[in-house]
């Protein structure tokens, strides 16, 4: 069975920080790339940080840039977010992804999705 099971959410204070995981059993990890999504009320998904386990590339949105940092430990099947200096904007559902594509999530697809973990930042 192919799951991925995001951790790590909670309510921090601006200026915080946390860190997401992301593990992903059932698939070949190495062969995916992953990505962390998020959605806000009333908002539309956003793509928010990408890494492909094959080459290691990352990629971040504007939005983030400098703030997150994604990692992947290939040995434990796990990807990181780290969100430093978390903004009250970043509130959101954030979910992780995987795909074999990265054209897929560039666009928002992708094959497997995790159920989410909420991101809270307070004033």
């Amino acid at each position: 069975e192919v799951q991925l099971v995001e951790s790590g959410g909670g309510l921090v204070r601006a200026g915080g920080s946390l860190r997401l995981s992301c593990v992903a059993s059932g698939f070949r990890f190495d062969d995916y790339a992953i990505a962390w999504f998020r959605q806000a009320p009333g908002k539309e998904r956003e793509g928010v940080s990408r890494i492909s386990n094959s080459d290691s590339s990352t990629y971040y949105a504007d939005s983030v840039k400098g703030r997150f940092t994604i990692s992947s430990d290939n040995a434990k099947n796990t990807v990181y977010l780290q969100m430093n200096s978390l903004k009250p904007e970043d509130t959101a559902v954030y979910y992780c992804a995987a795909d074999r594509g990265l054209h897929r999530l560039r666009s928002g697809f992708a094959d497997y999705w995790g159920q989410g973990t909420q991101v809270t930042v307070s004033q």
